[in-house]
């Protein structure tokens, strides 16, 4: 693309920038948290490609410069100048590019919330709740390692360890759009503790990764949620089993999609804060609903994008995790490491951001940027 094309692509960029500057400003627009949290994450990623666009053009004006030194002058001291400083920019254009085209790509506008992360044992029985603990685990410190805070709302243990099903909240700076690429099957293939004769079996652990929804993002009307409470269980001490911390949610919701409608059940024992469990259910509740009524957008989006990393297909097998070799393999795009332990320990941001490269490639191949 020339240099011609990508500026004229950048035109009126600096406008809105301007004009959504002003906007979140006006106490009319404040009020309306709806539009001021729009408003305001577009400011956030105008913000950013304004950076790189003004980076872009004095390369481009110190390359035009250097080069009419070169022309005009005489003096060797100017014209050493003058050729470093054509070189340094000269190199700096292919990334500033690269990443004006990215910035260009539309956003995707979950991106930016915070994650629900739900993870499940598959086939494999006992050895698929083991791997859907060790997947949790996992996680957990890789959240740590973002700065993220990861809170569990709600678990079911495997009668050998591991969950059967975990439930967890992950809150932080671009959460969805980081983790929404582990939705899918994990395999796994190891010999299960409980092997007696050391086969390599196969199991598998389901991942969910949804986009939290926001209190303005569904309608729901509190008034027919239907609350129980009940005593949570706990290792010990003198509030278990006595304190009715825990809370139960039944809500009839109809699905706008199928006209169906159908009862939402929901737990969370989290905390032993009745208010606060009653608070995260809701934000549980919330975010179901948002993510079934969501879904079908979402599936035309990926179907029109028809991109092999984020379809948001949870039944794809995306990752295999061979512990005899001390292997993983991502297969949607063919991405192999022989580095299994640190992977496990949290290790897994160069495989996120070749997911990243994979899909923007895409993507901007689709844009013709």
């Amino acid at each position: 693309m020339s240099d011609n094309t990508l500026l004229s692509r950048l035109d009126g960029i600096e406008s809105r920038f301007q004009e959504v500057s002003t906007l979140i400003t006006d106490p009319a627009v404040i009020a309306d948290m709806s539009r001021y949290v729009r408003l305001t994450k577009e400011y956030k990623d105008l913000e950013r490609l304004v950076n790189v666009t003004g980076q872009y053009r004095r390369a481009l004006d110190n390359i035009r410069e250097a080069h009419e030194v070169l022309e005009t002058e005489s003096d060797e001291e100017l014209r050493t100048m003058a050729r470093e400083e054509l070189d340094e920019a000269q190199a700096s254009l292919p990334r500033l590019e690269e990443e004006i085209k990215i910035l260009l790509l539309p956003a995707d506008p979950e991106d930016s919330k915070n994650a629900i992360l739900e993870i499940r044992g598959g086939t494999g029985g006992d050895e698929a709740a083991i791997f859907a603990g060790d997947l949790f685990k996992m996680y957990s410190k890789y959240c740590e390692s973002k700065g993220w805070t990861l809170s569990v709302s709600s678990y079911s243990e495997g009668a050998a360890g591991g969950f059967k099903e975990i439930v967890a909240t992950v809150s932080g700076d671009n959460v969805y759009g980081t983790l929404k690429y582990e939705s899918g099957v994990h395999r796994v293939q190891r010999v299960p503790a409980t092997e007696t004769q050391g086969r390599v079996h196969t199991s598998a652990a389901t991942v969910a990764v949804l986009p939290e929804a926001e209190p303005f993002d569904v309608e729901i009307n509190e008034g027919e949620i239907k609350w129980d409470t009940f005593r949570s269980g706990g290792a010990g001490g003198q509030n278990v089993n006595k304190v009715e911390s825990g809370v139960r949610l039944r809500y009839m919701w109809k699905n706008p999609n199928t006209g169906e409608t159908e009862e939402i059940l929901i737990e969370c024992t989290e905390t032993r804060d009745q208010p606060k469990n009653k608070e995260r259910a809701l934000s549980r509740l919330r975010t179901f609903i948002y993510d079934k009524e969501h879904r079908k957008y979402m599936d035309d989006i990926a179907s029109r994008r028809k991109t092999m990393v984020s379809t948001g297909d949870r039944s794809a097998k995306i990752r295999t995790y061979n512990y005899p070799q001390g292997r993983i393999t991502d297969h949607r795009i063919n991405y192999t490491i022989y580095n299994l332990q640190a992977f496990m320990d949290g290790d897994i941001q160069d495989c996120i951001d070749h997911l990243i490269v994979a899909e923007n490639a895409e993507r901007m191949k689709e844009a013709s940027l």
